[in-house]
């Protein structure tokens, strides 16, 4: 849920907590010398090729657009900005518009904040700002959020609500949190002198200086953290084995990083990446623990970045899933209220609204209102616009001195890059023999015959694709052949009479004129049934194991390899990028004495 706003007094102010949200005399001039001065910008970052700014009080964004504002005036050349920001009590996309039109120069940049605003989902939301701006926006309590956050800042802002109304945000633990979480030679700058956050700032191992204050306020506080600024690490060059969505993905992040990426591609289009239509929803899981939050923040994220960058490949939207048994009807009560999902994106249905959204008659049932179906070539093709690309089958890599040497079935070169990302889907098995990554096949069935009703999944699915409709899959662990047979289109018609009789039986009539098509794709997965998005050895990464969910789990765990790779702050919060790290007992072999 969203924080209501209080807008009677003129300011924007938190029923909450008693307080405003910034000056109302000028709240865009407080932040620019509180904040922007206070952290010495723009001449902190001068020289930089990646500065990160961490916040605590996101608020109504105002800070943050002050901040793009500065950047777009007095950026550094070939410089990328990170900016990691924390908000208890999110305030509604509305609100947020309202506040902020009082600063009509802030107009250009916060169009791109308020169109990919948090709707009330807890956890992590990636946002990008501008093609060299991202903003990683950590809704939760701020003690939790900094813990779990893998980066450094090189200035703080502190602007939770004061002292004495919202104590939480400036108890001595936090400022110790914001020391470890600091850059050597890290500024703060806050609003506030009171002595608790005065000494906390100095037990933290500041030196902590007072400053004449903005507007009413006598006084303001800065800070600095002891040390340099370690040097940037130079973007390099990357070679992306694999040219389904994973290794799209990684081109994309890796390119918003500033890497030279190589694509290295077999060219057969043997992946599931190339069916006609694929979709990109999460697996649900009740547990609600990290595996949920995953999965959730994947699915959120994947939506977005399909929608801003490529929305001519979507080709639906919204998904009804079955409930198959009576635990599922108590699984799709849970996930519907859970805060992991934003406010709405999971919708139950009775029989009858479900009946009604798929023409034909159903039982209990969940929407997932923000489910997409989309066409994966045409997601793919606005990915890897103006990508090098190398078509070949990478057999071997071999090191040398800095160097990873990819080499083909006969030992012939294909191409070298300093790093290398194995993002091949089925083939990633070969190239990284020490982990337990197992083969699934599945066939789909695809027919000429438009889709009746809502996109829905029933153990097995049917969504549409631009001339028709594609269902299935079959699931055949183990099986690494990729033939069409004509046993698995009798399966898929099984399963498609039981999920949707009335389709099957429409579908059943037109068979003789026009028989079905048919895709066989090999996914991997690992024991756990989780990815593998990890360093593997230095200076090759892996970004693989995603099985049947490629399209939801690439996009944001592509942004976290990329991260890892460039050094910038990740995505995922800790516990999260754990999940997926490659020393995981459950996914490498020789930890387990195979």
């Amino acid at each position: 849920m969203t924080e209501p706003v209080d807008f009677d007094g003129g300011a924007p102010r938190s029923p909450r907590f008693g307080d405003i949200y910034f000056n109302p005399d000028d709240g865009l001039a407080e932040s620019r010398a509180v904040f922007l001065a206070g952290c010495g910008l723009p001449d902190a970052w001068a020289g930089r090729r990646r500065f990160t700014v961490g916040e605590l009080g996101f608020g109504t964004g105002l800070n943050v657009l002050a901040l793009l504002e500065l950047w777009a005036r007095a950026k550094p050349a070939d410089g990328r900005l990170h900016i990691f920001s924390v908000e208890a009590f999110p305030i509604a996309r509305e609100d947020a518009a309202r506040a902020l039109a009082a600063f009509p120069e802030l107009a250009p940049f916060a169009a791109p904040l308020l169109a990919a605003w948090p709707q009330g989902r807890t956890g992590g939301h990636t946002i990008e700002l501008a093609p060299d701006v991202t903003l990683h926006l950590q809704v939760g309590e701020a003690a939790e959020a900094l813990a779990g956050w893998t980066g450094r800042a090189d200035a703080w802002f502190l602007d939770g609500f004061a002292p004495a109304r919202n104590p939480r945000m400036w108890t001595p633990e936090l400022m110790a949190q914001i020391a470890a979480h600091s850059a050597p030679g890290a500024r703060v700058a806050t609003f506030t002198v009171a002595g608790a956050v005065r000494a906390g700032l100095q037990a933290a191992g500041f030196q902590v200086a007072r400053l004449p204050g903005f507007g009413r306020k006598k006084q303001r506080l800065q800070a600095r953290f002891p040390g340099r600024p370690e040097a940037d690490r130079v973007p390099g060059r990357a070679a992306v084995v694999g040219g389904g969505v994973a290794g799209a993905s990684l081109v994309r992040a890796l390119q918003r990083q500033g890497w030279a990426t190589i694509l290295v591609d077999s060219g057969r289009g043997d992946a599931a990446s190339a069916n006609p239509a694929a979709l990109v929803t999460p697996r649900l899981d009740a547990g609600l623990g990290p595996a949920a939050r995953l999965h959730a923040e994947a699915f959120a994220r994947a939506c977005a970045l399909i929608r801003q960058t490529a929305p001519h490949a979507v080709l639906a939207e919204g998904l009804v899933q079955f409930a198959r048994t009576p635990q599922d009807v108590a699984r799709f009560d849970r996930l519907a209220a859970w805060t992991g999902f934003d406010p709405g994106a999971l919708e139950r249905l009775g029989p009858e609204t479900a009946s009604a959204a798929l023409g034909e008659a159903a039982g209990e049932a969940l929407r997932l209102c923000g489910g997409l179906v989309i066409e994966p070539a045409a997601l793919l093709q606005a990915w890897l616009v103006g990508v090098e690309r190398v078509e070949a089958q990478v057999a071997r890599m071999v090191r040398e001195s800095e160097t990873w040497r990819l080499l083909d079935a006969a030992g012939r070169p294909i191409g070298e890059a300093e790093t290398v990302v194995i993002a091949s889907g089925a083939g990633a098995a070969a190239l990284l023999p020490g982990f337990d990554l197992r083969p699934t096949r599945g066939q789909v069935s695809v027919a000429d015959q438009v889709l009746p009703g809502a996109p829905s999944a029933f153990g097995g699915y049917a969504i549409p694709t631009r001339q028709g409709l594609l269902f299935g899959a079959t699931h055949d662990r183990g099986d690494a052949g990729q033939d069409v047979r004509e046993a698995d289109h009798a399966r898929n018609l099984a399963r498609l009479a039981e999920g949707r009789p009335a389709l099957a039986r429409s579908l059943a009539a037109s068979l003789a004129d026009a028989p079905l098509r048919g895709r066989a794709a090999v996914r991997l997965a690992t024991p756990d049934h989780l990815p593998l998005a990890d360093e593997v050895d230095p200076g090759r990464f892996a970004l693989t194991g995603l099985g049947g969910r490629g399209f939801t789990l690439a996009p944001l765990l592509a942004e976290h390899v990329a991260a890892l790779l460039a050094g910038t702050p990740s995505p995922l919060s800790r516990d999260l990028a754990g999940l997926v790290r490659a020393a995981r007992r459950t996914v490498r072999l020789e930890l387990r004495g195979a």
